[in-house]
């Protein structure tokens, strides 16, 4: 399987290539501070699976060994790399997939850090679009 995907603004763009070995939530507090949201979809594969096609993303040293790469343009979130805690693997940021359906995600992780609301989110009302004006 050949998934491709990029930035907001088009500025980079990549391919994976071959299964992914999984798709995450994540909720820790590091990639909801990066992203601006309450959680993050990750999904790993081998690092030599995903190749950038277009541009080049700006590193960003997040932790003493994660470096998280973006978008200097957009701001848009790309990959986490850590090699010491995860040799060898890249996690892409699963929204940024041109078809993000492609992949479902199958768990979620570090719930320890979930925002409380979280937990019963998709409870609340849904609308196609916005709430019909009152």
């Amino acid at each position: 399987m050949r998934i491709t995907g990029g930035c907001h603004c088009g500025a980079i763009r990549y391919e994976a290539e071959g299964e992914a070995l999984t798709h995450a939530l994540c909720h820790c507090s590091d990639c909801r501070r990066h992203a601006g949201a309450p959680m993050v979809g990750w999904t790993m594969y081998p690092a030599n699976a995903v190749k950038v096609t277009h541009g080049q993303p700006k590193v960003y040293e997040s932790s003493e060994h994660g470096r998280r790469h973006f978008c200097a343009n957009c701001g848009t979130g790309l990959f986490y790399v850590n090699e010491q805690m995860l040799p060898g693997i890249i996690d892409v940021q699963s929204g940024t997939y041109d078809d993000p359906d492609v992949v479902p995600p199958v768990i979620h992780v570090q719930v320890a850090e979930r925002v409380q609301w979280m937990e019963r989110a998709h409870e609340l009302p849904v609308f196609d679009r916005y709430p019909p004006q009152q």
